[in-house]
C-alpha cells in the first residue's frame, strides 16, 4: 500500500516552516504533498528553498478545506492518503499502525490516530482526541474529549476501534473509497465536512476507525478562532446539512426540533452577552440551510442513525 501525506495550505508559510520538519523526519515511507489554496505569502518559495522534496500542488483560488482537498487529491496517485493539518507535529512511527489498520481492515475508508495537545502533551486535543461520536442532540464529542473538557492521556484509548467520525486534523483516507463517495461536500467550505464524509462512508458500508497506538500533536486554531462568529456559522449550517443528508427519518426529525430549541437558547445567550455578530451568524446559518435544504434532501442515499444515548450537555 502506497502512502501520501497531503497538507492543505493557505498563507501558512510560518506553520509549514515549523511543522514540516517533523513530517519529513518521521514519514520516510510517504510522499509529502502541499496542496495550496492560492496563497499570497511566501509558501511556495519556502518549499522550494527549504523543503525541495515536498511536492507542490497549486490551486487557482482559495477553495477551503473541502474542495481544496477534493481538487488536490485528484493529483495524488497513492492508495492511502493522510490529510494532515499544517499545524500538526507527528511522532516516530506514526504511520506504521495506520497503514497496518488499512491492510487488516479492507472495509476501512477513514481513520485517525490519537490526537493530543501540542501545548499540553499529556492531554488529548479538542479536534478529534481519540475518535468521535454524535450525541442525542447531534453534537460531536470524542473519546478523550466531551464538550470543552479534554482528558489526560493515561493509555486508556490505546486501542483500535470503530467510531462514528474521524478528525479532519489528521484523517487517513483510502483513495478508492474517497473517490467512490465523491469526496468532501464542496458546499461545506470548512467545518463538519469530515463528519459528513464519515457518515456517508458508513451508510455505504465502509468503516471509520480510531487507532490509539499512533499519535500526533495538534496546535489547533489554525483556521478560525474557536469563538469566532464565522466558525459558529459554518458549524451550525454544515451540521444541519449533514443531518439532512445522512440520518434516517425519525432521528432527523428529532434533531430538527432539539437543535431549533438549542440554537434559540443560544441566541438568547448571545443577546445577554451583546454578541450580535454571533446572533447574525446563527440566523444566516439557518437561512442558508433553508436555501440548501432541497439539494441536501436529493443527496440522501444511504441513511443511518449514528446518535448515541448521551448528551454532552452533562459536562456543562
Amino acid at each position: 500500500m502506497s502512502l501520501a501525506v497531503a497538507i492543505l495550505n493557505y498563507n501558512g508559510a510560518d506553520l509549514l516552516k515549523r511543522f514540516l520538519p517533523s513530517v519529513l523526519q518521521h514519514s520516510n515511507a510517504a510522499t509529502i504533498y502541499v496542496i495550496d489554496n492560492a496563497s499570497t505569502d511566501h509558501s511556495k518559495d519556502l518549499l522550494e528553498a527549504d523543503f525541495p522534496t515536498v511536492k507542490w500542488i497549486g490551486l487557482d483560488q482559495n477553495y477551503g478545506y473541502a474542495e481544496g482537498y477534493n481538487m488536490g487529491i485528484t493529483q495524488i496517485d497513492e492508495t492511502l492518503i493522510c490529510l494532515l493539518n499544517s499545524d500538526v507535529e507527528v511522532t516516530a512511527n506514526w504511520t506504521t499502525q495506520m497503514v497496518a489498520l488499512f491492510d487488516a481492515q479492507p472495509l476501512a475508508a477513514m481513520a485517525q490516530p490519537k490526537i493530543k495537545d501540542l501545548n499540553n502533551p499529556d492531554y488529548f486535543e479538542y479536534a478529534g482526541a481519540a475518535g468521535g461520536y454524535l450525541d442525542l442532540m447531534g453534537l460531536p464529542y470524542c473519546r478523550g474529549r466531551v464538550g470543552k473538557t479534554c482528558e489526560r492521556d493515561t493509555g486508556q484509548y490505546n486501542d483500535a476501534v470503530q467510531v462514528t467520525w474521524a478528525s479532519g486534523a489528521c484523517l487517513f483516507v483510502r483513495k478508492e473509497a474517497f473517490t467512490t463517495l465523491g469526496g468532501f461536500d464542496p458546499s461545506f467550505f470548512m467545518h463538519f465536512e469530515e463528519i459528513d464524509l464519515c457518515l456517508r462512508a458508513q451508510g455505504a458500508g465502509y468503516q471509520v476507525w480510531a487507532v490509539g497506538t499512533s499519535e500526533v500533536l495538534h496546535l489547533g486554531g489554525g483556521s478560525l478562532a474557536a469563538e469566532s462568529s464565522r466558525k459558529l456559522y459554518y458549524n451550525i449550517r454544515n451540521s444541519l446539512l449533514t443531518y439532512t443528508k445522512n440520518l434516517t427519518l425519525l432521528p432527523l426529525l428529532w434533531l430538527y426540533v432539539v437543535r431549533a430549541a438549542f440554537d434559540t437558547t443560544l441566541v438568547l445567550y448571545f443577546m445577554i452577552q451583546l454578541k450580535f455578530d454571533h446572533i447574525r451568524a446563527i440566523m444566516r446559518a439557518y437561512d442558508d440551510f433553508s436555501i440548501c435544504f432541497r439539494k441536501a434532501i436529493k443527496a440522501r442515499k444511504h441513511t443511518l442513525n449514528p446518535l448515541r444515548c448521551f448528551s454532552v450537555l452533562v459536562r456543562f
